[in-house]
């Protein structure tokens, strides 16, 4: 049910004296309590998500995030940071909690001779790209445009550039953080070096980021763009018009083209050099049916990688695409079209690679995907973000491998065929996936995965959250359970 097909609740007492304490020490107008269009204040990317906060506080600078955080803990109100909203789990809301709104702490201030920047904790993908861009530099994002950059950072950020410099958190430099005390420290290499090793993969679960120091990189501009490969060849689809045939066999030409791009996909990403990360996958399309999507990035030079652009698309029969020099920012738009405010769940495997076992399941995805909301997209982990050691940040998986997301999007209604269709999907890949999976895209009941989700790292997680987090304040991305 969305968000704001319910009256908005009253204040609670917790909440009341919270807000007066915190009127006293910001703007009036950055203290939201319940009243007409909280539910609205509340609003995150997915509107299936259906918690309701006690108290919204939207600070703008570092000391006023340190006052929310103390209020939090005098008044006894469970507390949530928010960043971009785009957690598909909705952590960003704890019911009758305190949330703490970053989202008038979007200021990004480049230092293009040291290639880095200093990003506040509400900036978007996009904030950072576009300060950047003028300088002829890039981050290390996803492929989200209006995905908060801090939260991607701190859960590992799969992304285009990843075979080139890494993951998101790879490029973490530093970060300004507000502990469960409401004291302010800073982490990096020389200063609170578990918690800097702890922000690097673990999530938002040690304070609150108010800013952060990334490295940048010369990606004046990319080689990008998307590639369509019908389950069904466009000259097949014309004689099977004509011609009377079974079902099944209809059927089993509409999957060879699938089948063939995958297999021959696993071949060429197999040897790809850094500068090239390919993310692929299922798409539902109104004029061609399900396809195979690819949307490859180069960030090298760009006349080199034209012969690997050329390579992707003779996989198989593609519909007509454009591939070519683009910004990176521009690059990053064509994922628009698939992020729209819509109800979502979302499930995830890892799988080492396109084995015969892992095509037979996404064709199968394919064949039966719900609705054009609904998909799967592969992220394509190699190169730089593989020569990291395990050990080094909390992410601790660096073997080569390929995370499928498989989203269950719906427009009306709650989405019940959407959500059994990736329940599916997501129990024929398991018998095949690696242990664990990417945390920042598991939810709270994904029990399993989420134990083995840190590898080496789950007791030293824990030890850390225990020095820096001792009453659980916090909680973002899940984080490995003790041991029983």
């Amino acid at each position: 049910m969305p968000a704001t097909s319910r009256p908005d609740p009253a204040p609670t007492p917790s909440a009341l004296s919270a807000a007066e304490e915190l009127r006293g020490r910001l703007p009036h107008d950055s203290v939201i309590l319940p009243g007409p269009h909280f539910r609205e204040s509340a609003r995150i990317w997915n509107t299936a998500v259906d918690r309701t906060p006690a108290l919204i506080v939207r600070p703008a600078t570092a000391s006023e995030v340190q006052a929310a955080v103390r209020a939090a803990r005098t008044h006894h109100l469970p507390l949530s940071v928010r960043g971009g909203g785009h957690d598909w789990a909705g952590r960003a809301l704890r019911p009758g909690g305190l949330v703490v709104d970053l989202t008038a702490m979007r200021r990004v201030t480049v230092d293009a001779e040291q290639r880095t920047a200093t990003v506040e904790g509400g900036a978007t993908t996009e904030d950072v790209i576009e300060a950047a861009f003028p300088h002829g530099l890039a981050a290390a994002t996803g492929t989200v445009r209006s995905v908060g950059l801090t939260g991607l950072t701190l859960g590992g950020g799969y992304g285009p550039l990843m075979g080139h410099y890494g993951l998101a958190a790879d490029n973490l430099l530093g970060a300004e953080v507000v502990l469960a005390d409401g004291s302010s420290v800073t982490a990096d290499a020389g200063h609170q070096p578990d918690l800097y090793w702890a922000l690097r993969g673990g999530g938002g679960n040690f304070g609150v980021v108010t800013a952060m120091r990334i490295r940048l990189h010369p990606v004046p501009r990319v080689l990008a763009g998307l590639v369509l490969y019908p389950f069904e060849k466009p000259a097949q689809a014309a004689q099977t018009a004509q011609a009377e045939r079974t079902e099944r066999t209809a059927q089993a030409e509409r999957t060879a083209q699938a089948a063939h791009v995958f297999d021959r996909l696993g071949t060429v990403l197999h040897a790809v050099p850094d500068e090239l990360t390919v993310q692929s996958g299922v798409l539902l399309t109104p004029e061609a049916g399900p396809v195979v999507f690819l949307n490859p990035v180069w960030s090298g030079d760009l006349e080199q990688g034209r012969k690997y652009m050329d390579e992707l698309r003779q996989l198989g029969t593609p519909l007509p695409t454009e591939v070519g020099p683009r910004p990176y920012g521009e690059m990053l738009a064509l994922s628009d079209p698939w992020t729209t405010e819509r109800g979502y769940d979302l499930r995830t495997r890892t799988v080492p690679g396109f084995s015969r076992a892992v095509v037979a399941a996404l064709v199968a995805a394919g064949e039966t995907v719900p609705s054009p909301s609904s998909g799967i997209v592969i992220h394509h982990f190699h190169g730089a973000a593989t020569r990291v050691p395990s050990i080094a940040t909390a992410f601790g998986f660096r073997a080569k491998h390929f995370v499928v997301e498989i989203v269950a999007g719906w427009d009306e209604g709650e989405g019940g065929a959407e959500r059994a269709w990736a329940e599916r999907v997501s129990a024929a890949l398991g018998p095949h996936a690696l242990p664990g999976g990417y945390a920042g895209l598991l939810g709270p009941d994904h029990h399993e995965q989420i134990a083995h989700a840190y590898g080496p790292n789950a007791a030293r997680l824990r030890a850390v959250k225990r020095r820096y987090d001792p009453t659980g304040l916090f909680s973002g991305i899940p984080l490995p359970p003790a041991p029983t």
